[in-house]
């Protein structure tokens, strides 16, 4: 491609494959096991099966309506920033003028830069479907905390507390959904800012991929939160 240099894409490839293969392994290995996401699913799991034994559910809708704004704001940063690099991409002079002032930044060409932009664009928008498909399986959330049966039907009809443990499970598993799509949403956040530094160096590229990388990791896998969750079990 024209403008790109060999160490462009060498930067980009690491860019994609550090995304694409973290990805796998966090998410789809053996090592998935061990995260903070799998130790919050049992919390999830009990917060459903303790429902189930109240019939006043306000704490649980309030929990849902703070899932909901915060995957709401999520959501609503990221099309604003679609939107701000969109609009960058016609102040493409100003934006290569401020770079080249930058120290140890390599020379931009104009095509380059709008695909780095674009890049970025592609980023947001990938986030911001996750955000807004968590934001409706948060509403299917709350309609299933709506239909769990209450502490009169379980009283009356012993037999349904088969039916309604299943029903909780049902309600978990639809929650760490919600979860899953956040976290995948949050991710590409951190990667958007590990794409910013390609606009100084090929090199800032992959020095930011490995510490995104090397952060996500240790939060999902070695943070003082993971260890907590464990000693609480």
């Amino acid at each position: 491609m024209p403008g790109f240099t060999p160490l462009d894409y060498v930067a980009a490839s690491i860019f994609l494959v550090g995304w694409i293969g973290y990805t796998a392994v966090a998410d789809h290995s053996r090592l998935s096991k061990h995260s903070i996401m799998a130790a919050m699913s049992r919390f999830r799991l009990r917060w459903m099966e303790e429902l189930l034994d109240r019939d006043l559910r306000i704490i649980d809708t309030s929990i849902v309506g703070n899932l909901l704004t915060g995957i709401g704001f999520f959501a609503s940063t990221a099309i604003l920033s679609v939107g701000g690099l969109v609009a960058l991409l016609g102040a493409k002079e100003q934006a290569l003028t401020t770079l080249a002032e930058l120290p140890f930044a390599a020379p931009a060409d104009g095509r380059v830069w709008q695909l780095k932009v674009l890049l970025l664009i592609g980023i947001f928008i990938y986030a911001f479907f996750k955000f807004a498909w968590a934001f409706r399986l948060s509403n299917y959330c709350s309609i299933l905390i709506g239909a769990a049966p209450g502490q009169r039907s379980l009283a009356e009809q012993p037999e349904a507390r088969v039916q309604a443990m299943a029903h909780a499970r049902r309600a978990a598993r639809m929650v760490e959904l919600v979860a899953f799509h956040v976290n995948r949403g949050l991710r590409a956040y951190f990667f958007a800012l590990a794409a910013l530094a390609w606009f100084i160096h090929p090199l800032a590229l992959v020095a930011t991929t490995v510490c995104v990388i090397a952060v996500l990791y240790r939060r999902e896998f070695r943070s003082r939160a993971l260890r907590a969750l464990r000693d609480a079990g």
